[in-house]
């Protein structure tokens, strides 16, 4: 009876599942966690998890990927930039969706957030030229910032430069800001 409760339970359908977990600090320091962010409190994605519909989601990405390669490309030779860095911090910003918008305001390909998008010159964040652009030329910066160190460039472009020189020119010790340079760097080998 068992074995066939176990076999009629394995045929039954399993709905697609995922969701991402975000993490709030309140003002009285107390840490809050949580699948689905409020609107105006600074919620950061901590963990990324993926549905079921992963293999059907990585086919859009393939395909986006090879949408924007010649314009990832253009970038990286105007600004002196490898290609395939772009690319690994382009997936796992925005797995290559141009529409992202993150519960932080970040929008695009290269998640700018309105700040940073100011700070370079990009008026229409959604454009994904003038993304690619101005996310291309603050990840240089950070590069210069920090004396070619790509683990803290990359920690910067997560964190902001002044959480890493807050830490003493380190990886700052947020969960998500450590798994996304591990993350990053480990696209960034893999290219």
């Amino acid at each position: 009876m068992k074995r066939m409760l176990i076999a009629i339970l394995s045929l039954a359908p399993i709905a697609d599942s995922g969701a991402d977990i975000y993490k709030y600090v309140a003002p009285d320091g107390r840490v809050y966690y949580t699948d689905e962010p409020k609107k105006g409190l600074d919620y950061r994605l901590i963990i990324r998890t993926r549905p079921r519909t992963y293999q059907r989601d990585l086919k859009f990405m393939s395909g986006n990927r090879l949408k924007f390669n010649d314009l990832i490309a253009k970038a990286a030779a105007k600004h002196q930039m490898d290609p395939k860095l772009l690319h690994a911090v382009i997936q796992a910003e925005s797995a290559y969706n141009p529409n992202a918008v993150s519960s932080a305001g970040a929008v695009g390909l290269m998640q700018l957030m309105p700040d940073t998008a100011r700070r370079y010159g990009v008026t229409d964040r959604r454009d994904a030229e003038q993304n690619v652009d101005g996310g291309t030329r603050y990840l240089k910066d950070l590069l210069a910032m920090f004396n070619s160190n790509l683990t803290l460039a990359v920690a910067g472009y997560n964190a902001g430069e002044g959480a890493v020189m807050k830490y003493g020119n380190s990886v700052p010790p947020y969960p998500e800001t450590r798994n996304y340079v591990q993350h990053v760097l480990s696209l960034y080998r893999k290219s």
